[in-house]
């Protein structure tokens, strides 16, 4: 199974805490990797679908529902109801604890504070997002490149499929989910910045520019961008300040998270219509650069990228320990050494500099302390380090 691994990590999760939150976007699959993890339980299971009225008139009384239950209790689509949160917090302080409960979300604990404060000590959290590259073959490269990573969109029959698919999970993010997380935004108007974002994808952020775009202030665009991220469907990459007396780049670099979801707002729908797109690029970097930073383990406080306004850069700079690890994606099969290059290597004292280039052949060296890292080695090997 290509998802085992996350298997794996639920089930030492669950050891651990009374409650584990599975989270990530919709349509990414957390309810079938919680079937399967269902299925394989040691004992009692008991799910609650809360989009399901008879599942959710089960729970009018949640109290009496919960609290008699042994074994694994599933709680799918946490966030519409978070009034659970405060009897979950109860529950999972019993002395026995004799349930252990997994709840599945689309909307990060930030959105749905309540279970931040609620759960605080209590909740182990598992973030589920599209299929890695890990979780691929080598040949499969190009097209979750271009289809992204949504389990319906990368394993459609064919592209015209894809696109229809990921044309109806906009649409629906755009003109349910978001007003039933209780955002009152226009599904026009929200449409039109989540596309403009694209334009920007793997840029750093402007809001000033954005919001006159938008005939909005600097606020309003930067909490539309909040709810992007809060819903997993945009990431941001903070910048590294290393106090070298230049002018270093200070605002974060904005990524659609999907690389299938940022063609469709492009209007992308062929692999030969993405190469030739301006475009193309920054979609290989950030394929490349969210891979990498999922795949370290070093969660948002250890993934940073780098910049000055003079022109060096580093697309990102992980930091594990002691080590800094970094990388430069580059949509080539014969990348070369530049000068950012060896700017960022000596500037940022990197232990070991990646470049991550199109192809699937072995790494090879480009000078000292830089390794020419073809991304089909991402694809069921294990992430450099």
């Amino acid at each position: 199974d290509a998802r085992s691994s996350h298997l794996d990590r639920l089930r030492l999760r669950l050891a651990d805490f009374p409650v584990v939150a599975l989270l990530g976007p919709r349509q990414v699959g957390k309810t079938t990797l919680a079937r399967q993890l269902a299925a394989s339980w040691d004992g009692p299971v008991t799910l609650f679908d809360l989009e399901d009225p008879e599942h959710l008139a089960r729970l009018a009384d949640p109290a009496f529902a919960l609290r008699s239950l042994r074994g694994l209790v599933v709680l799918d689509e946490i966030q519409w109801r978070p009034d659970l949160f405060p009897l979950l917090r109860v529950l999972a302080d019993r002395p026995d604890c004799p349930a252990r409960f997994l709840i599945l979300g689309s909307a990060s604990p930030e959105l749905m504070r309540q279970s931040a404060e609620s759960l605080a000590g209590r909740v182990g959290f598992h973030d589920l997002e599209g299929f890695g590259l890990d979780e691929i073959g080598v040949g499969d490269l190009d097209a979750r490149w271009l289809r992204g990573g949504f389990p319906r969109a990368l394993l459609a029959a064919n592209e015209a499929a894809s696109v229809e698919w990921r044309a109806a999970l906009i649409r629906t993010y755009l003109e349910r989910d978001l007003a039933q997380l209780g955002f009152a935004l226009p599904a026009a108007t929200m449409r039109r910045f989540w596309t403009m974002l694209a334009h920007y994808h793997g840029q750093t952020w402007n809001g000033s520019e954005l919001a006159r775009a938008m005939g909005v202030t600097d606020k309003t665009v930067s909490r539309w961008l909040d709810v992007l991220e809060g819903t997993f469907l945009v990431r941001r990459l903070r910048p590294w300040h290393a106090n070298i007396g230049k002018r270093e780049v200070k605002a974060p670099k904005v990524y659609i998270a999907d690389t299938g979801l940022l063609h469709s707002l492009l209007g992308i729908a062929t692999y030969d219509a993405l190469l030739a797109h301006p475009k193309c690029g920054a979609s290989w970097e950030g394929l490349i650069v969210l891979e990498l930073a999922r795949r370290s383990g070093v969660g948002r406080d250890g993934a940073w990228f780098w910049g000055v306004h003079t022109g060096g850069e580093l697309d990102l700079l992980i930091l594990r320990g002691s080590e800094r690890i970094g990388f430069e994606v580059k949509l080539t099969r014969s990348p070369a050494v530049t000068p950012s290059m060896r700017s960022a290597r000596e500037v940022l004292k990197l232990d070991h500099l990646y470049v991550v280039c199109h192809g699937s052949e072995p790494p090879w060296p480009l000078a000292k302390g830089i390794t020419a890292f073809p991304a089909g080695n991402l694809c069921r090997k294990p992430a450099v380090s």
